[in-house]
């Protein structure tokens, strides 16, 4: 039986190319016609929905008391007595530190004796006024002599006055040197030991500071907020407070202050803003770094697009909006913003379907 005869090699090698060929043209061709006709990638499109929009604003801070001082003293001197220890609660007038007052009690004594040398002057010279003051009346002493002694007493009546000044002011320095709570509240750190030489807080120098010392029953966050987002923040506003790496035991708390004038932290600029702590039992202590959550708005049920739909063109807000195969763009007003959607006040309507990213970027990717 003698069979078909086969073709060169060559000719089936042909046939194959073209096969390939032709496909690769169908393939090129229906892209090339899907382009033509705008398709685009549902990955690319979202759709105007209604949702309930909450934006919040993440600030970081550090847990401060909200009242607290530097204890001084107003007399040098050498330590005798520290009364308390750190972390101690003590009340208003409690004993913290007695300056040793060994020299003060000596001035004392010296002022004392003053006083008496002055006393006996005065005595002296009021007598001899008194009997001249008789004998002028009489005409018995010359104007001159009886003006002399009445001058004398003068003098000795203000040396008195002086040395009770003196007198008093040793005095005060005395009750000085013990150092008692300025408020209720507990001592934070102890900075000087008992022997150690300080000196007293003056116009000139700002004094050794012998401790530090708060009302822990008020707690406040200070925090420091750039120039955009503090106009989001008002006193009076509640804030949600955690230890940072700790979302489990929220603290409420309140903006009491928000800075008029912008500072300079950390190289930064902003505006220092603080909430007070309402929780008088809360787990935060001074010192410790928090999260604070600020609710800046909310939105019931507003018609929103996902955040990278809106683009910036100009001074106005755009979506492209896709009608079939063709794409608008459509000017839009834009309200509340979150991380994810931004609320569109105005521009769009709830169902319409929408680019994800400028035409431009499609036609880059298809070409």
């Amino acid at each position: 039986m003698t069979g078909k005869k086969k073709g060169p090699p060559w000719v089936f090698l042909l046939i194959a190319v073209a096969a390939l060929g032709g496909g690769g043209w169908y393939l090129l061709g229906g892209r090339a016609a899907a382009d033509a006709k705008g398709e685009v990638p549902a990955s690319l499109l979202a759709t105007v929905e209604r949702r309930d929009l909450s934006s919040k604003l993440l600030l970081s801070g550090e847990v401060q008391p909200a009242s607290e001082q530097e204890v001084k003293p107003e007399v040098g001197g050498k330590v005798k007595e520290i009364a308390v220890q750190v972390g101690q609660n003590v009340k208003k007038g409690d004993l913290l530190v007695v300056i040793d007052d060994t020299d003060l009690l000596t001035e004392k004594r010296s002022a004392e004796t003053a006083i008496e040398g002055a006393q006996l002057a005065a005595d002296k010279d009021r007598g001899n006024y008194e009997r001249a003051k008789e004998l002028f009346d009489e005409k018995l002493i010359s104007k001159e002599v009886y003006a002399n002694l009445k001058a004398d007493l003068d003098i000795s009546e203000n040396a008195l006055l002086k040395s009770k000044s003196q007198l008093q002011t040793v005095e005060d320095k005395l009750a000085k040197t013990r150092i008692v709570a300025p408020f209720e509240g507990t001592v934070l750190d102890i900075k000087v030991t008992e022997g150690l030489v300080v000196t007293a807080a003056a116009s000139v120098n700002s004094g050794t500071e012998l401790m530090a010392f708060a009302n822990l029953s008020k707690l406040l966050i200070v925090t420091n907020v750039n120039q955009m987002d503090v106009s989001k923040l008002s006193t009076g506003a509640e804030v949600s407070v955690n230890m940072q790496g700790d979302d489990s035991n929220a603290v409420k708390a309140r903006i009491e202050f928000v800075a008029p004038l912008a500072t300079v932290k950390n190289n930064i600029k902003g505006f220092e803003v603080q909430a007070l702590i309402e929780d008088s039992k809360s787990p935060l202590k001074p010192g410790m770094s928090v999260s604070m959550t600020v609710p800046v708005g909310a939105a019931k049920r507003a018609i929103s697009v996902p955040i990278a739909a809106v683009f910036k063109q100009d001074n106005d807000r755009v979506v492209y909006v896709r009608k079939g195969e063709k794409t608008e763009r459509r000017k839009v007003s834009v309200g509340l913003t979150t991380m994810s959607y931004a609320e569109i006040t105005s521009g769009l309507n709830e169902g319409e379907e929408i680019l994800l990213v400028e035409p431009s970027a499609i036609a880059a990717k298809s070409s």
